[in-house]
């Protein structure tokens, strides 16, 4: 197919009267000027990459707001997040990952990491089939055209010491040897379904130790040297202080001295970090995940991302709990909370690049591009074709030269601006829409109407 904009941001900036041809999900070509046969659209940018995400959450979202006279926490929201997903079935687990990838496309997700670790029946016995909830997670991305990457999680320990696990987390817990059989099983699933590949999530140092982390590493390493690898790290001051009284280092420290951190790990919060741990993660190319609206919602504090970029570091963002469902807003926070705590405007821009807006979008897209090891993240030839196309009449209320526009988008809008998406060469939104969302929505606000906290 050949896509005619107006105006589109390749990976070289932004350009005018520019044709994508599109063969097999990527571009092969870019030409100025309009081509006889192409579909002609307005205003052209990169899709966005969501490196985090937990989709059973979404339908948790607001469960947990009720006050506790100040002693509410993460922890308590984790105690009330077990008895919630003591309910959810293999189908229901299905309902809710498809309505929250529609959710997603309309948004601007063109593709997401799920750190999926609900593996197991309600009662904690194994699924007939191991891999059963991670099937149900391929189908919804499937039908909702949404790119995925899996990431099964493996979850052995409810704490440093190891602990053993608690009862509300025996639909997590795999021995190391049935955990490499289930990711061997989600590479076959893989194969099944387009616009997919599979990586690992060790869940966090608190969950896993040493021992089961190198195993785990070392055999999804061999079914694919480049498979992402994502943890949970650093994200509670608790986590830190209980890491350190354990291993004598804080989280991110531990990782740098014990394990070989590249460009496919994927850190996720690494939210309480020092200067050494920072500039340990940028000097192993490892990508920091960071989740602003999450990160807000339950109070685990502020990464460093003015000093992180300025250090060439590469970040991702993601919407986890998806309390958000909405990349603008994450990167909205992601630069507001650092205006907050140094009480300064403009902080996530380059001298290169001035613009805000445009300098979060591109860095996120190619981060979380590498977070998945993805052929995304940028429109240029040789990549895949996942865009989304702005609606121009809305894009027209505001400061929408090449070098504002973005910066609307993500800090004077309160509209969505997305009219079209596109994901690896398929239309999956037209006008706003999805055509499975009535459907989507049907189910899922059934299934919700039956659910409880």
């Amino acid at each position: 197919m050949k896509l005619f904009a107006e105006r589109i941001l390749l990976s070289s900036g932004w350009h005018t009267q520019q044709t994508l041809t599109i063969e097999n999900g990527v571009i092969t070509a870019i030409t100025s000027g309009c081509i006889d046969g192409a579909e002609k659209v307005a205003v052209v940018i990169p899709g966005m990459v969501n490196c985090h995400s937990h989709a059973f959450q979404r339908a948790f979202a607001g469960f947990s707001e009720q006050g506790s006279e100040g002693q509410d926490s993460f922890w308590t929201w984790r105690s009330i997040m077990y008895k919630f997903i003591d309910q959810l079935t293999v189908n229901d687990a299905e309902i809710i990952a498809q309505q929250l990838y529609i959710e997603m496309l309309k948004m601007g997700y063109t593709r997401v990491a799920e750190f999926h670790y609900l593996h197991h029946e309600i009662n904690g016995e194994n699924h007939v089939e191991l891999a059963a909830m991670a099937k149900a997670i391929f189908k919804a991305s499937q039908q909702s055209g949404i790119g995925l990457t899996l990431l099964p999680v493996l979850y052995r320990f409810s704490g440093f010491g190891p602990l053993p696990a608690n009862d509300g987390q025996k639909r997590f817990i795999n021995s190391v040897e049935q955990f490499n059989q289930l990711v061997s099983d989600c590479f076959t699933l893989s194969a099944h379904y387009e616009n997919t590949n599979v990586g690992i999530a060790p869940h966090s140092l608190r969950a896993v130790d040493k021992t089961s982390l190198e195993q785990a590493v070392k055999h999804v390493r061999s079914l694919d040297d480049k498979a992402p690898v994502h943890i949970h790290i650093a994200e509670q001051q608790k986590e830190v202080d209980d890491c350190v009284a354990h291993y004598g280092q804080r989280p991110v420290e531990w990782l740098l001295n014990n394990v070989v951190l590249d460009r496919q790990w994927c850190l996720i919060h690494a939210t309480h970090i020092n200067e050494q741990e920072r500039q340990g993660i940028i000097a192993s190319q490892a990508i920091a995940g960071i989740c602003p609206t999450t990160e807000a919602n339950l109070g685990d504090g502020i990464f460093p991302s003015s000093e992180f970029l300025a250090e060439n570091g590469t970040l991702a963002i993601g919407s986890d709990s998806h309390i958000s469902v909405n990349p603008i807003e994450e990167l909205r926070w992601l630069e507001y909370a650092q205006r907050l705590i140094k009480q300064q405007r403009a902080i996530l821009a380059t001298e290169k690049q001035p613009s805000v807006g445009r300098h979060l979008w591109q860095q996120a897209a190619l981060g979380g591009a590498q977070s998945t090891n993805s052929n995304t993240g940028e429109l240029a030839i040789g990549k895949q074709a996942d865009l989304l196309v702005l609606n121009a009449k809305k894009v027209a209320l505001f400061a929408h030269h090449d070098q504002h526009l973005l910066d609307s988008m993500i800090f004077a809008s309160q509209q969505n601006m997305i009219n079209d998406v596109m994901v690896n060469g398929h239309w999956v939104i037209k006008a706003g829409v999805h055509h499975l969302e009535q459907v989507s929505e049907q189910a899922f606000s059934t299934l919700l109407a039956s659910l409880s906290a």
